[in-house]
């Protein structure tokens, strides 16, 4: 027997408390909001968060895109966009500019997001002070303070001992000249992308019960010093084996067929445009040279 849930899964209530919690993360940008994360039918650290900030901001008119590392068709996405569809009936894309609503783990797409799209992250550890100081009365006080030396000083610990800074994905950034905050496992290529973007960011950790948010048009700065600028990953030299891409966040693979490294897009969709693209355009160029 089917059974029947309510709209989203959520019930209405779980969803206004969300809802409240999003605004005032919004009107309080990197700040980490505290709200009652609720029960999901997936194990929290696997997106539990960032499903909760979806089924409380979908509607019916959305169309829904679940990446996972770039990837449309990872497990991740593949389990939380078929939940979102069973019990919303909205439409669903791998296309980012025919999507509403982006829920992403560890990528932002490539493609720029406009204002009519919202985008969410999941996050495992949304406290960037954490790794220093474990106790969350304190991690309060720092914030409330302004009183970021920790993050800085661990920054220059890692220039001391290895002459850069060490840090790959969830680099801390500056928002608004006011709140360090954690960008969520994106890699350091995709901090640019917060900043000044046109979209709203959403950022939700289930099993840490946050809630935090990047609004448009909001300055995002990656932590850094005057002497040791910011640097994202190189990829000098590397192109996407599959459909020629430089300049995009790239991944190393293995080719099945050689059993050669190779670079690969990230992103999955970007790829596949691309390679479409290309095809149509050698079409056109086909159907050209015929007449």
């Amino acid at each position: 027997m089917r059974k029947n849930y309510n709209f989203a899964f959520l019930d209405e209530g779980s969803k206004r408390e969300i809802r409240r919690a999003i605004l005032k993360g919004v009107a309080i940008p990197g700040y980490q909001v505290p709200f009652a994360s609720r029960e999901m039918p997936i194990g929290r650290g696997w997106g539990t968060g960032g499903l909760q900030l979806t089924l409380s901001c979908i509607g019916p008119d959305d169309t829904l895109k679940v990446i996972d590392q770039g990837s449309d068709a990872s497990v991740n996405a593949v389990s939380i966009r078929g939940l979102v569809r069973e019990t919303t009936g909205v439409e669903t894309t791998t296309v980012t500019q025919e999507a509403t609503l982006i829920q992403s783990r560890h990528r932002i797409p490539e493609h720029p997001l406009t204002r009519d799209q919202l985008l969410v992250l999941q996050v495992p550890t949304p406290e960037p002070l954490r790794t220093y100081e474990a106790r969350e009365t304190v991690t309060k006080r720092l914030h409330a303070e302004a009183e970021y030396t920790g993050a800085y000083l661990e920054l220059f610990e890692q220039i001391v001992r290895y002459g850069t800074t060490t840090t790959g994905a969830d680099h801390p950034v500056m928002v608004e000249d006011r709140y360090v905050m954690a960008p969520s496992p994106i890699p350091r290529y995709d901090n640019a992308r917060l900043n000044m973007a046109e979209n709203l960011t959403l950022l939700g950790a289930g099993r840490e019960k946050k809630i935090y948010a990047v609004p448009p048009y909001t300055h995002v700065a990656s932590l850094a010093f005057d002497d040791y600028p910011f640097v994202t990953e190189e990829f000098e030299g590397a192109r996407c084996h599959r459909c020629g891409a430089t300049g995009v966040y790239l991944t190393q693979t293995v080719d099945p067929a050689t059993g050669a490294q190779i670079w690969m897009c990230s992103d999955t969709d970007y790829c596949d445009q691309r390679v479409e693209a290309a095809r149509a355009a050698a079409t056109a160029q086909k159907g050209g040279d015929a007449r």
